[in-house]
């Protein structure tokens, strides 16, 4: 009995973090807000996680071990019904940015409120963070460029990689929330739009990480040369 105490406090603590760190950021949040939240004592935190450090990587990893193995499992899939073949870049965008979004959907998996949280911390990252989530998408990353250097043989592989660089920026903007979409309602879009509706962001980003992926490559400057005679 005294085992299922300890792991309902202990998950009613980790969605309390994750509620607050979504809505205030790791800096704005306090140790006293979370204790409140989850209804317990600073040493129950203490007793379950260490510091508030170890607590907001422990929000992280529940979730991304999740989310890295389905992104794999996916990509697995795909590989293995290529035939060895390259998948097709569509394919490899959705099992990575796809599977991601569609967790939204998911309140076990931490639904919109995982999303907006993994949002705003990539946009606005604490030092540590930045290093622990690195650590987190190392395995996961490397295989995802990979896959997409097979598909893109003729695209150069430090622009693939620059690509997926400006995807996960998008994907981390549109999900940390659409503050920013409504400083530009003066853009005159339909009401409908100006919400945050998953049902069409995911078909909206989807299409622009495409689009990006497939752009036509940059045409860069000749070097300028200096006529030292």
């Amino acid at each position: 009995m005294a085992e299922i105490r300890n792991a309902d406090t202990r998950e009613r603590i980790l969605d309390a973090a994750e509620r607050l760190f979504m809505a205030y950021g790791y800096d704005g949040t306090s140790m006293r807000q979370i204790t409140g939240e989850a209804g317990v004592n600073l040493a129950a935190v203490n007793y379950h996680f260490g510091s508030k450090e170890a607590l907001i990587q422990e929000v992280f990893r529940r979730r991304l071990d999740w989310l890295n193995e389905e992104r794999m499992r996916v990509l697995d899939r795909h590989e293995a019904e290529a035939g060895g073949q390259p998948v097709k870049p569509s394919l490899i965008v959705d099992a990575f940015f796809g599977t991601l979004l569609r967790m939204a959907e998911d309140e076990a998996r931490g639904g919109m409120t995982f999303l907006r949280l993994l949002g705003r911390t990539l946009t606005e990252p604490s030092e540590f963070i930045r290093v622990f989530l690195a650590h987190e998408y190392k395995t996961v990353m490397d295989r995802f460029k990979e896959a997409l250097f097979r598909a893109l043989p003729e695209v150069p592989k430090a622009e693939i990689v620059w690509r997926f660089h400006f995807m996960l920026g998008a994907t981390s903007y549109a999900i940390a929330g659409t503050d920013a979409l409504r400083l530009v309602t003066d853009w005159q879009i339909e009401e409908e739009d100006s919400v945050d509706r998953l049902d069409r962001l995911v078909p909206r980003l989807m299409s622009f990480l495409l689009g990006g992926l497939r752009a036509p490559l940059p045409q860069f400057a000749a070097p300028v040369t200096v006529d030292r005679g």
